[in-house]
């Protein structure tokens, strides 16, 4: 199985890097799997590094609104990074860009979290 994504910790903060295209099937299903096995360790602040995503559909969007709730009811944080133009106009349009926060680089989000260690 091709895996779509590495999971990397930095101090408290636990980067997803993703990669390629989320369009419903098994490579979604696999990133709600790490998503809920993510949420259930102690660290509560998520980066998703999107730099290599190429898509992503309704069903892989309802995955990281559905993970995004899962860390707010434990008082973390998801946090975007990386995102394309393509992408960003997806969240743009769903008005995601109100639940998620997106940042520029990797290092932004990372540096927001060791600022914001609350959030």
């Amino acid at each position: 199985m091709f895996e779509q994504y590495k999971v990397e910790e930095r101090g408290n903060v636990t980067i997803l890097h993703l990669k390629g295209q989320f369009i419903g099937g098994n490579e979604t299903d696999d990133l709600r799997a790490k998503l809920t096995e993510i949420s259930q360790k102690e660290k509560n602040q998520l980066v998703l590094d999107l730099d290599k995503v190429t898509y992503l559909n309704s069903t892989a969007l309802g995955v990281l609104i559905s993970a995004h709730a899962n860390f707010t009811k434990r008082g973390g944080k998801i946090v975007l990074a990386n995102v394309g133009k393509s992408i960003e106009n997806i969240f743009i349009i769903t008005k995601l860009t109100l639940v998620f926060t997106i940042f520029s680089t990797l290092n932004e989000a990372i540096q927001h979290f060791t600022e914001n260690p609350a959030q």
